[in-house]
Order: structure tokens, then sequence, then C-alpha cells
């Protein structure tokens, strides 16, 4: 299975949830994940503080656009903000939607420690959306070893 999250820049949304869910998944579980953006632009220099809060490091990590990743071969494709719905390419035949809509915490209002607890409020409702659909996925055939 592979699994696409995807917004308009990749650089906050998209890079959580690819790393939550990588985080989360069992090793050698037959699942690829990836984040990409319909407009990518950089990751926002705040997700990667508050990813690190979590535990995890993104400082390495780029914004893709969706041509980086194997969109002909993705089974799920998770779009994280409105414009990313509308501009999703249509994906295979056969693969799955969601859309979470969740909000731009780059777009919050204001400075310093208040963007930063945008940014601490997007990552930790990105963690709830990956951990019911990580339930979800592991109630499936998907995470037991099915193709």
């Amino acid at each position: 299975m592979k699994i696409l999250y995807l917004c308009t820049g990749n650089s906050a949304r998209s890079q959580m949830a690819e790393a939550f869910t990588r985080s989360m998944l069992p090793e050698n579980a037959p699942i690829e994940v990836y984040s990409a953006g319909t407009h990518p632009t950089v990751i926002h220099p705040e997700t990667i503080e508050v990813m690190k809060e979590a535990g995890l490091d993104l400082s390495a990590c780029k914004a893709k656009p969706v041509t980086a990743v194997p969109f002909d071969s993705i089974d799920l494709v998770v779009t994280l903000c409105d414009d990313a719905r509308r501009g999703c390419p249509t994906p295979p035949s056969g693969a799955r939607r969601l859309h979470w809509g969740l909000k731009d915490p780059a777009a919050f209002p204001g400075s310093g420690e208040l963007v930063r607890q945008s940014f601490r409020d997007t990552r930790d409702e990105v963690l709830t959306c990956v951990k019911r659909l990580m339930f979800e996925l592991a109630t499936t055939r998907s995470l037991r070893g099915a193709t």
C-alpha cells in the first residue's frame, strides 16, 4: 500500500503526517508513505521545531511536488487542506481519497510563541488524525501483511 499526504506547500501538515505515519508503522509493514505539495515551497522552520519536540527530526526533509512521488501507484491520497483537495491531480483508478481539512499553522496571525503554539496545535491535530488512520488500516488488511 502507498499513502500520499498532500497539502499546498508540503511545508507543515503533510510533512508532519508523513513523519508520524512512518514512526507508527511496524517494522516491515507493507506500506510506503509520501508527502507532497501541489505548490511546494520549503519546510517551515516551526514545523521542524515542533516535530523535534515530538521526538521526530525533519531537518533533512525537503518539500516535494507531486511529480516527485509515485503518484500513479498511490493507493490512498489524504489531502490536508481545501486547496490541495481542489488542486489534487486525479488519483489512479481505485485509489481512495480522504480529506482532513486542517488549518495552515503558518497562516496564524501573530509572532513568536503564538505562532509556535499554532504549529503545536496543528501537530497535535495531525497526530490524532494519523492515529485514527493507522487504527483503521490496522483493522483492515493493510497492516497485517496483505497487499
